[in-house]
């Protein structure tokens, strides 16, 4: 009893000493909610997330704002000046990603996505000229992603109109679009180990962000001692590493058969050629993580984006009457429609931009760190500071956008109902960091999204007048569980 005591008469000093010198270095940040013991200004937030939450912590705070994570300040940039100012005049300062615990624990440096320095720099470039070289915007990855697009028309046409949840068989198609580009076929919709892949992805996307999460990266130390979801998000990750090298040792048996077909071809012939290179990231751990990120990164955004825009189709049947029409009077019913012809198709096109800006997939962005000490907006931020971009506040700010709130495709289109391009459009990012697959992305939702149009009219069950369009709010903000009829408009091809 009297150790417990005097362990705890010891603890209540340095805990004090902590909180003090987190509000002195709170004079360095741009201001924001006054951090408490503990949990810092998680107390703004409130119990429940919104989509409209860090807007609303904005308003009070400014554009540049600090919110204190327990002890590790989160400077946000809110507002198309601010971000604009960040990704893009200082791209280079904020070309980093910050390391947390859980990060470190569960990619220790590797991969593209959350990598930094030289390993970034060459997986990057690797993955930039991999892409190109397997036909983004030519007609090889065209085609496969035009064949899923077809297979997802049969899919749909054998619920007969009936209500039904079109989210698995979405997530499937793209999914497979994937492994396509990665491992170079598909696996079939019952297969055991895709199956495993996309349900712990699933889960690592519900696991970030989560209470347990904050836990982790707050206290690691406790932690890793304790039983709990981060134990399962961490030995899942493991998991799917496994596979991964499975599917690889398969490519290294055949490398020598053929020439580069996908991507593990293309990156083990980069290992060979860079074997004897002593400052070489080119290895099967980093080639493990890469395809983790193409499925995570690559299935869950384009799905999501897919799942909202035929429930805004149902929910805004005039939109979608009009993009029908506007197929219709430009093609053929047995013409294809090619992801060039999107210039053919202005107000489609509109609509496209604006299910990506209204119903954008993440809640935030995907956090930034300063290599050096910067001044974005007048405000000074030390470096090595975790920066978090609200990519949300560009796509919804009201200076920008006329009905910000409302879904209305005319904020791509000008007087004369030709196409707008838009700077504040940053979807993907922008800078140093933007997204990879970004164009392997836009072809996807513009070619699924047509040839479903084309093929269908999707309407609301019969008896439902109104669905929630309110998004479940997570890493990832997606539609809730709902279901639509898919009514054939023509004879599926």
């Amino acid at each position: 009893m009297l150790a417990r005591l005097a362990c705890l008469v010891m603890l209540i000093p340095r805990l004090i000493l902590q909180y003090l010198k987190q509000l002195w270095a709170h004079r360095h940040y741009p201001p924001g909610p006054l951090p408490l013991p503990f949990i810092g200004g998680l107390w703004r937030l409130g119990i429940r997330l919104s989509q409209d939450t860090f807007t609303k912590v904005a308003k009070c705070y400014g554009d540049i704002y600090t919110l204190w994570i327990g002890h590790i300040p989160m400077v946000v940039l809110s507002g198309y000046q601010a971000v604009k100012e960040g990704l893009i005049d200082h791209s280079d300062d904020l070309a980093d990603r910050p390391v947390t615990p859980f990060i470190e624990a569960a990619l220790k440096g590797r991969g593209i996505a959350f990598s930094n320095g030289h390993t970034w720099k060459q997986q990057r470039r690797f993955g930039q000229v991999t892409m190109r070289k397997l036909g983004l915007g030519k007609k090889g990855m065209e085609r496969q992603i035009e064949e899923e697009a077809h297979q997802l028309v049969k899919t749909f046409t054998q619920a007969k109109g009936q209500p039904f949840d079109p989210s698995g068989p979405i997530t499937k198609a793209v999914s497979n679009v994937i492994c396509a580009l990665v491992f170079g076929h598909q696996f079939s919709t019952e297969d055991e180990n895709l199956q495993k892949m996309l349900e712990t992805l699933h889960f690592g996307l519900q696991f970030g962000g989560s209470f347990f999460h904050a836990l982790y990266e707050l206290f690691p130390w406790l932690m890793k001692r304790l039983p709990g979801p981060h134990k399962k998000a961490l030995s899942a990750m493991g998991m799917v590493i496994s596979l991964i090298k499975k599917e690889v040792k398969k490519h290294k048996e055949q490398q020598s058969l053929h020439e580069p077909q996908d991507f593990i071809d293309f990156y083990l012939l980069q290992m060979e050629k860079t074997n004897d290179n002593l400052y070489t990231t080119y290895d099967d751990e980093n080639l493990a993580e890469c395809i983790i990120e193409f499925f995570g990164a690559g299935t869950e955004t384009t799905a999501v984006t897919l799942r909202w825009a035929l429930l805004l189709m149902a929910v805004h049947p005039d939109i979608q009457g009009k993009i029908q029409k506007e197929m219709e009077d430009v093609f053929d019913a047995s013409c294809s429609i090619r992801y060039q012809d999107r210039k053919k198709l202005p107000y489609t096109n509109a609509v496209i931009h604006e299910i990506q800006r209204a119903r954008y997939a993440f809640l935030l962005g995907v956090p930034r760190q300063n290599v050096k000490d910067v001044t974005i907006h007048g405000s000074f931020i030390p470096k090595g500071t975790f920066i978090m971009p609200d990519l949300r506040s560009v796509l919804l700010d009201p200076k920008l956008w006329e009905t910000p709130k409302e879904f209305n495709p005319h904020h791509f289109l000008d007087k004369d109902g030709n196409f707008l391009a838009r700077e504040a459009f940053l979807a993907f990012g922008e800078g140093a960091r933007v997204c990879l697959g970004e164009q392997l992305a836009r072809i996807e939702v513009f070619i699924f999204f047509t040839c479903l149009l084309r093929s269908f009219s999707f309407q609301l069950p019969p008896g439902v007048k109104k669905l929630n369009t309110k998004p479940v709010v997570g890493l990832t903000m997606h539609p809730r569980p709902h279901k639509l009829c898919a009514v054939p408009r023509c004879k599926a091809s």
